[in-house]
């Protein structure tokens, strides 16, 4: 293992694909709060990598009111997020790979308490020294906020050879403004145009953004 690299991942759409999980407990949330959701899934879709309440709001949720449709989401995604969570194809090659060659991180604004049983569940726990979720930062990506705990975590602040892999521009933003590198990749929800705003290494998926931070 390189001691002085260091690698965090996002989650959804990076390494995890949630997305019946995640557009299930929004309907249910809409039908829960008796609000008349006139959008379709893609609509949910685009808002993901934002936290929940601002997700929310996007989609038409009065402010004063989306914590209690937070509150039913994940009444409804605790239930179903292991059933309906799937590893993306060569994620977990990614990650086994990346142990190899670095120390390892999770960055993701999917709170703690369904990141780790997520994680656990694919057998990946053990490859991450430290998992930074919603609830461990005050600002969440695209702050640079959780990056900077996650190093601070791996006792490795003002650290400069560490890359951030991520499926949207929060993740890439984050990275930015953490002062570290990024790899943009092309297997979740961002579109290659918006990443490429931020970042000149995009990745097809994860595993392919091991082997171009590795041939660094």
């Amino acid at each position: 293992m390189n001691k002085d690299l260091i690698i965090l991942f996002d989650l959804d759409g990076t390494l995890i694909d949630s997305t019946d999980a995640i557009l299930e407990s929004f309907y249910f949330a809409f039908k829960d709060q008796n609000f008349d959701f006139t959008g379709n899934d893609q609509n949910i879709k685009d808002e993901i990598g934002y936290p929940l309440d601002v997700m929310f709001a996007t989609l038409g949720v009065n402010k004063e009111d989306v914590w209690n449709f937070v509150d039913s989401y994940k009444l409804h995604y605790r239930k179903i997020s292991k059933e309906k969570t799937t590893l993306l194809p060569n994620a977990k090659e990614a990650v086994i790979n990346a142990s190899k060659i670095a120390r390892l991180g999770v960055v993701t604004t999917k709170t703690t308490r369904y990141s780790i049983p997520l994680l656990e569940n694919f057998g990946l726990l053990e490859y991450f020294e430290t998992i930074i979720g919603r609830q461990e930062v005050e600002n969440p990506k695209p702050h640079p906020e959780p990056i900077l705990n996650a190093l601070k975590n791996m006792n490795e602040i003002g650290h400069t050879n560490t890359y951030m892999i991520g499926d949207t521009k929060l993740d890439l933003i984050a990275a930015q403004k953490a002062n570290i590198k990024s790899v943009g990749v092309l297997c979740g929800y961002g579109k290659e145009v918006n990443l490429r705003e931020y970042t000149s290494l995009i990745a097809t998926n994860s595993l392919e953004a091991i082997k171009l931070i590795n041939n660094k």
